[in-house]
């Protein structure tokens, strides 16, 4: 884990989230606790739990993009689930462990892609000599000729150079490939979790499907890329480093918490809330969990949890639950000030993608003050009137804006248009006038 400061995380998290200092703060702490965890002798940093963290607010206001970009900032494994798609042990759906097993699997995924990029060069001369076996015809065996297997080896070389210019890259080879049936997919989609023991019998049951098909050079070479890297990396030591990984860094992110809390009914839809917040309660608390690549323990994962309250409060959910989340943070409502904020200041702001979207086209796009002052106006009036979904309103409106001018882009190559305060009052009083019941 990198070992960032606290200021330096928030400064990271500045560039892309507007506002919410305290839950900026709240987490660059977390995430700093568990370096110092790291610094502590062994038998003392055993007993050094995570400061788990609750968030309270309304949508749209930066809750999953805070989470995000700090698993994104530390490399550490991260998977956002929602409480509401859980149910108890006994109901047909999901089992809570298996956001452990989720998390485990993007650990691995990382790891494979790290080890992947150490062998880069060897594997990328693995993948030149199996294109270069495709792509020279068929010839007799080799003789004890010099003459002859100079000639051949020259015609390898110059083959070679021109793979290497990109010169062959639209000529076809077949490639055959063994493939295992996905079966927690395939579970998965039905609506069914199957128990990890259960989940690698089937796969050991299940026949090898071996296909070959033709692609051409350019898609062939990261198919087989994946191949030879597989047999250059050890899988056992992936496996191992990514349980580690998960163990020690991990971070999920447990969305819409609010949704399973408050009073249990007898009858409904939500005659399982208690029964989700019991079964989360050991995973957040530290417990075992059984993968197909082995035990993993959740003592130091940190958990987000996270979500509106407005129906609900924190103190609605278990008392057990409630003090596995030592951090609780209140995230605030959005202003204009916010939006125009929102607007022009992250690296990744609506306006910056829309120009450099527009740019593909070679069309300049240029926003005035006025009208970047319009459309946040309009977003926080329509947050007003009719539900508050944040920033998430931009979008909308920004597609709004921009609608005539994409459909017209290719036609509209090497000029230049300003986006002002008229046009965009003009766009959107357009569709307001025409459905007065239209929701941005």
């Amino acid at each position: 884990m990198l070992s960032l400061t606290p200021k330096q995380i928030v400064s990271e998290l500045d560039k892309y989230i507007v506002g919410q200092s305290a839950a900026k703060r709240a987490v660059a702490v977390a995430v700093r606790n568990r370096w110092r965890r790291q610094q502590l002798p062994e038998t003392l940093a055993r007993d050094v739990a995570p400061k788990n963290i609750l968030m309270a607010g309304p949508t749209g206001v930066g809750k999953t993009e805070i989470a995000r970009r700090l698993a994104s900032l530390t490399g550490a494994p991260f998977v956002k689930v929602e409480a509401t798609k859980f149910t108890e042990v006994g109901y047909h759906g999901r089992d809570v462990e298996s956001m452990v097993r989720d998390l485990l699997e993007v650990a691995i995924a990382q790891q494979r892609s790290e080890l992947f990029e150490q062998v880069k060069e060897e594997g990328t001369r693995a993948v030149e000599e199996r294109l270069l076996d495709q792509l020279l015809p068929i010839v007799p065996r080799l003789t004890d000729d010099p003459e002859e297997q100079t000639r051949r080896t020259r015609n390898r070389e110059k083959m070679l150079e021109q793979l290497r210019r990109g010169e062959l890259e639209d000529r076809e080879i077949e490639i055959s490939t063994e493939e295992k049936p996905n079966v927690a997919g395939m579970f998965g989609a039905a609506g069914m979790d199957l128990d990890p023991d259960m989940t690698s019998m089937f796969e050991r049951l299940m026949p090898t499907h071996r296909s070959t098909k033709r692609y051409t050079v350019r898609e062939a070479r990261q198919i087989l890329f994946q191949i030879e890297a597989e047999k250059l990396v050890d899988r056992d030591r992936i496996i191992r480093t990514a349980i580690h990984k998960t163990e020690q860094s991990g971070i999920i992110f447990i969305d819409e918490i609010d949704k399973i809390a408050g009073a249990e009914k007898t009858q409904g839809p939500d005659v399982s809330r208690q029964g989700v917040q019991r079964d989360l309660l050991p995973i957040v608390e530290g417990s075992t969990v059984t993968t197909k690549y082995g035990p993993v323990k959740t003592d130091h994962i940190l958990f987000i949890a996270a979500g509106a309250f407005s129906s609900a409060k924190p103190s609605d959910l278990m008392p057990e639950l409630q003090g596995r989340f030592p951090i609780r943070v209140e995230l605030q409502d959005l202003e204009k000030e916010d939006f125009v904020r929102i607007l022009t200041e992250p690296q990744n702001a609506l306006t910056t993608q829309q120009i450099e979207l527009m740019k593909a086209e070679n069309v300049t796009i240029r926003f005035t003050d006025e009208a970047i002052d319009a459309i946040a106006g309009f977003a926080f009036e329509q947050n007003k009137k009719i539900e508050n979904i944040g920033a998430r309103r931009l979008y909308t409106i920004m597609e709004k804006v921009f609608e005539q001018i994409s459909f017209d882009a290719p036609e509209l190559s090497g000029q230049t248009i300003t986006i002002t305060a008229s046009y965009v009052k003009q766009r959107l009083n357009e569709v307001d006038d025409k459905k007065g019941w239209f929701s941005f």
